[in-house]
């Protein structure tokens, strides 16, 4: 590709290396770990679905029941396997007797891996096939109906909190002109460790990410497609402390793309970011397998820095959440690198610095889906200058080739948009792609301009940063605040921590004991053998808690050891 803005490629590949290098360190911690999510998504992958008499899913009750004796970090598959042998029952049988029957996996007599691997690989091969043929049916209803659309997707949410709501709203906007429908989640559901089953009527801000509704919404858009005469694709959410089992569920029923960030649980939903990590590598592989493109979250970023400048960060980002993906698995044409149109509007010049930061996106990322968010963080309640903003946002997007296009919506920062707000959206991308198509191609930019000095500085600081980086280490990368001005503790969301601190000290979990006083420190405590709350806890921790203790003033610590020492506990 001919660069319109003069990239020094040279410095990209530099910049791409050091991702690369931060990549394969973080790999080799990734490679050692596990983590609840990635064994319930084995779960699933094995066939265990449905829920207990408590309606606590049943991938958690078998997680929940090795995690007790101390077996899981051997791997679910593992003792599922086992027990297949011992007992001839299939994995969704073993995981009922579990719940319902008290049957204890770790008590069975051990086989060998190789015979655990052979009872294995037919329910595995039985779960891969029908992936593939989700996948067969996507590519096969596109090769139907003309190809893969030319030109940007146009790409609407739709929150209602109800699925079949939802599903009315969806097949409007596809009838409308939408080519990919996301339907958000409900607030909160990315920091519920545990997938809640069948269709939703309920929630707030948007609708839980079940595997039913996404049958439901899947079913809704083959219908209307079929209709319509294109494939309409569907988005949700693998993010959060369930990232990899929705990314199963997702593609079991057949979805097409799902935001999926390597660094987003970290920086906004303040999710361990060791565990985040090792979450986010087995998600992908599951999407790149699947064919679903992945929608990373760098536009989150200048929702609290500032787009100007901070734009480097997207841009290391970007290098970053290709690097992870790219060992995942996932190949270029899946990679929907996010960035978006978020610069002040009082800020002179503003819409060539965005055009420079989305051609520049374009020309370093030649092959990804990029995923271009429109303006938020400055949108008012003047619906008027709101809908001049999303038309420039959707200039830059056919301009410079941005493919998946999430609409900008006037009314956004008054209301969730009604149907006619999305239809106004929509007609005004249409416009401008079909007005402005080759437009692109015909421009070129002024050399040593605004736009290409502009780029060359945003590539070197990325370039620089990316290096730093690697000195560092992705964690403590993290943890001085470098992306999006947040800083996170390595050891925030701890329950991950400590399993593999235990892990690391030949002990299991149920021989450890952990202290906590705050709201992240529940997952910690649920974790460990003796999970204590300080006297000074919220009461969300002391309800989690084994034990209450004196606060931490008052030696609340040691009074707890001395207590299980007494008690024999210890």
């Amino acid at each position: 590709m001919e660069s319109k803005l003069n990239l020094d490629f040279k410095l990209v590949e530099q910049a791409r290396a050091h991702a690369s290098r931060v990549a394969d360190d973080t790999q080799r911690f990734i490679d050692g770990c596990t983590t609840v999510a990635v064994e319930r998504t084995i779960c699933r992958l094995l066939g265990i679905d449905g829920v207990d008499a408590q309606e606590v899913p049943l991938p958690s009750v078998v997680v929940d029941h090795l995690m007790d004796k101390g077996a899981l970090p051997q791997g679910a598959a593992f003792w599922i396997g086992n027990a297949m042998l011992e007992t001839g029952k299939k994995p969704q049988e073993l995981a009922e007797a579990v719940a319902n029957d008290g049957l204890d996996l770790t008590s069975l007599p051990t086989h060998g891996e190789a015979e655990i691997h052979d009872v294995l690989a037919p329910i595995v091969e039985e779960s891969l096939t029908k992936i593939r043929t989700r996948r067969q049916r996507r590519e096969d209803f596109i090769a139907a109906h003309g190809g893969e659309k030319d030109g940007p997707w146009i790409y609407l949410i739709v929150a209602t909190g109800n699925i079949y709501e939802d599903v009315v709203q969806a097949t409007a906007a596809a009838r409308q002109g939408a080519d990919v429908i996301a339907v958000i989640r409900t607030t909160g559901q990315s920091l519920l460790d545990y997938v809640p089953y069948g269709a939703t009527t309920e929630g707030f801000g948007g609708t839980y990410a079940t595997q039913e509704n996404f049958r439901l919404m899947r079913e809704a858009m083959d219908k209307v497609g079929e209709e319509l005469g294109r494939y309409i694709r569907v988005c949700n959410y693998c993010s959060g402390l369930c990232m990899p089992e929705i990314a199963a569920m997702g593609a079991f029923e057949g979805l097409d793309v799902m935001l999926n960030d390597a660094l987003y649980g970290i920086l906004f939903r303040d999710i361990n970011m060791q565990r985040t990590l090792v979450d986010q590598s087995f998600s992908r592989a599951i999407n790149a397998y699947a064919g679903v493109v992945i929608n990373t979250g760098e536009d989150n970023y200048l929702t609290t820095a500032d787009a100007v400048e901070e734009a480097h960060t997207v841009l290391a980002s970007q290098f970053l959440n290709e690097a992870f993906a790219l060992r995942a698995g996932l190949p270029e044409n899946q990679m929907g690198l996010g960035h978006a149109f978020e610069i002040d509007p009082d800020v002179e010049n503003g819409f060539l610095y965005e055009l420079a930061q989305a051609e520049m996106a374009r020309e370093i990322f030649p092959n990804a889906p990029l995923k271009y968010m429109p303006p938020t963080k400055f949108m008012t309640g003047n619906v008027f200058r709101g809908h001049v903003q999303d038309a420039l946002f959707n200039m830059v997007t056919i301009l410079t080739g941005q493919k998946i296009h999430l609409l900008g919506m006037m009314t956004e920062a008054i209301h969730t948009p009604f149907l006619s707000d999305r239809f106004l959206a929509i007609q005004n991308a249409q416009y401008i792609f079909r007005t402005m198509q080759d437009l692109g191609s015909e421009i070129v930019f002024k050399d040593g301009g605004i736009m290409q000095s502009r780029a060359a500085e945003v590539l070197k600081k990325a370039t620089d940063l990316l290096g730093k980086i690697e000195q560092l280490g992705i964690f403590e990368t993290l943890e001085q605040g470098i992306f999006a001005d947040i800083k996170r503790p390595r050891d925030g969301g701890k329950g991950v921590a400590l399993l593999q601190a235990a892990r690391c000290l030949g002990i299991s979990p149920a021989q450890t004991m952990a202290f906590g006083d705050g709201g992240n420190d529940t997952e910690m405590l649920l974790a460990a053998g003796i999970g204590v709350a300080m006297g000074n806890a919220t009461d969300e921790l002391k309800d989690a808690a084994d034990y209450i203790t004196s606060s931490v003033d008052d030696d609340g610590i040691a009074r707890a050891i001395e207590h299980f020492e007494r008690e024999g506990g210890l």
